[in-house]
């Protein structure tokens, strides 16, 4: 191989295919489409999830149950976990819960729940609360807050309509 015939038979701005301009072109008559059928009308497209006249995949899977998108994730922590994880005279917040890997992943709001124990004063915040969780922090000493919702389901569903637009 010689040093000038490396760039050889490269084109860098490539001219493109004219098809249709006679049988010596290579791309007349049928211009690459080929014989009959769909793909050789003209304004054919095809769907994303044409499967060639079978049953398509999405109507042979079975379905099942019900999935509500715009319903609140809530995460539940019981008020025995609170007693083990935080010390006494502690502050209990949702970054405080995520830092002790309390409350971890994805949710819109933590519910407290009665489960357990409370031996230790804390005082509490989290958007919803049991009776029996409630009773126990506030009979151990402690307070409760009530944290507002970050969004109303209201403004999920019409931030997750734009979402889709």
């Amino acid at each position: 191989m010689n040093l000038n015939d490396v760039h050889r038979g490269i084109q860098k701005n490539r001219k493109r295919k004219r098809i249709g301009r006679g049988p010596g072109s290579g791309t007349g008559k049928t211009s690459g489409r080929g014989h009959k059928g769909h793909k050789s009308r003209s304004g054919y497209s095809r769907k994303p999830n044409f499967q060639g006249g079978a049953m398509p995949m999405f109507r042979r899977v079975p379905k099942r149950g019900f999935n509500n998108r715009w319903a609140t994730t809530v995460f539940a922590v019981n008020v025995g976990t609170l007693n083990d994880r935080f010390e006494d005279g502690e502050e209990v917040t949702l970054e405080a819960m995520a830092a002790k890997d309390v409350a971890k992943g994805t949710f819109d709001e933590v519910k407290i729940l009665g489960d357990g124990e409370l031996t230790k004063k804390l005082t509490v915040s989290a958007h919803r609360f049991s009776k029996s969780a409630e009773e126990k922090i506030t009979a151990a000493g402690g307070t409760v807050n009530k944290l507002v919702a970050k969004r109303t389901p209201d403004e999920r569903v019409a931030a997750l309509k734009e979402a889709g637009n």
